[in-house]
Order: C-alpha cells, then structure tokens, then sequence
C-alpha cells in the first residue's frame, strides 16, 4: 500500500515539473527578447527542475538520497534566480537592447539616481 501512494505522488510531481520544464522551454522559444527568455528559464525551468529532482529523491525510498535531493533542490532555488538576474543586468550594461513589445526600461533610472 505505502508502494502504491509512493508510486502515485512520485508521479505526480514528476507530471507537474515536466510541465513546468516544458513551459521554460516554450518560454525560451516563444518570448522575444534575452530578458524575457532568461525570467521563463529561471522561474519555471527552477520550478521544474527541482520537482524532478525533488521526485527523482522521494522515489528512492532512502534517506541519503533524499537529502541530497533535498540539498540540491534548495541550492538550485537559491543560485539560478540569482545567477540569472546577473546575466540579465550583465546584458543590460553590455547594450543588448529589449525588445519593443516591452514597457519601460528602469534600469537607466535606478542607475542614475543612484550616481546623484
């Protein structure tokens, strides 16, 4: 009986991260520009990958494994939103422009009014 509910909500959130990762893979191909591919991969593929890994860990029915799922799924929540935001403003002081379909741009006027 334990085998069986294991089984089912292992599946469960296997489903559920799966549709996440596929939800940031759609976002990388769908969204038009580097910043708003970069929030689908970071908030979504974070979610995604860290229910598999969390389901990959409940599976093995081990406490070792467990935890280092668990590990793992805390480093990565903590680490891809922050290394993402980097890369984002690492672009936006490159030159890499948004796109048009985007509203505003507050980057320039934090920066500025940080320089007064």
């Amino acid at each position: 009986m334990v085998d069986e509910v294991n089984a089912v909500v292992v599946a469960l959130i296997m489903v559920i991260g799966a549709c996440f990762s596929l939800l940031a893979a759609l976002g990388l191909l769908r969204f038009p520009d580097l910043y708003t591919r970069m929030h689908a991969a970071s908030k979504a593929g974070t979610i995604g990958s860290g229910l598999l890994l969390f389901a990959a860990g409940l599976h093995s029915l081990d406490g070792a494994i467990f935890a280092r799922a668990i590990a793992g799924f805390v480093f990565f929540v903590l680490t891809a939103p922050i290394s993402a935001h980097l890369l984002a403003k690492a672009a936006h002081q490159a030159g890499y422009r948004m796109t048009k379909l985007s509203v505003i741009d507050q980057l320039p006027q934090k920066e500025e009014a940080r320089r007064h």
